[in-house]
């Protein structure tokens, strides 16, 4: 649960390759979509940043499992849900949690 001041526990990150505008373009489509998609007790969508190669979406959750669950029955037919990577970390830590794809072991934000 959320303390009274909104803040939450963890933060999910939805990453994908970028390089295009369109790729900008792409991502705050999935952004837009996912702040209304998005039920309130799985999280807040925080922003995101593009650049370095990368794409990423910021979602603000106290479950991160769900949530993440909730993204990509939005977002799953993109044709760019299929090269997702996606983990969360407690928001007082730095090191991520991968979700996935499983067989990631490295995941960072550039």
């Amino acid at each position: 649960m959320s303390n009274e001041q909104g803040f939450r526990k963890y933060i999910l990150v939805l990453q994908w390759p970028a390089t295009s505008e369109n790729d900008f373009d792409a991502l705050i489509s999935m952004e837009d979509l996912l702040q209304s998609d998005l039920p309130d007790e799985c999280g807040v969508v925080d922003g995101h940043d593009f650049g370095a190669g990368e794409m990423n979406i910021f979602i603000e959750t106290d479950r991160p499992l769900e949530a993440f669950d909730h993204a990509r029955t939005s977002l799953s037919t993109d044709k760019r849900w299929a090269s997702v990577r996606a983990a969360y970390r407690p928001v007082d830590e730095q090191r991520y949690i991968v979700l996935w794809p499983k067989a990631l072991e490295v995941f960072s934000v550039s």
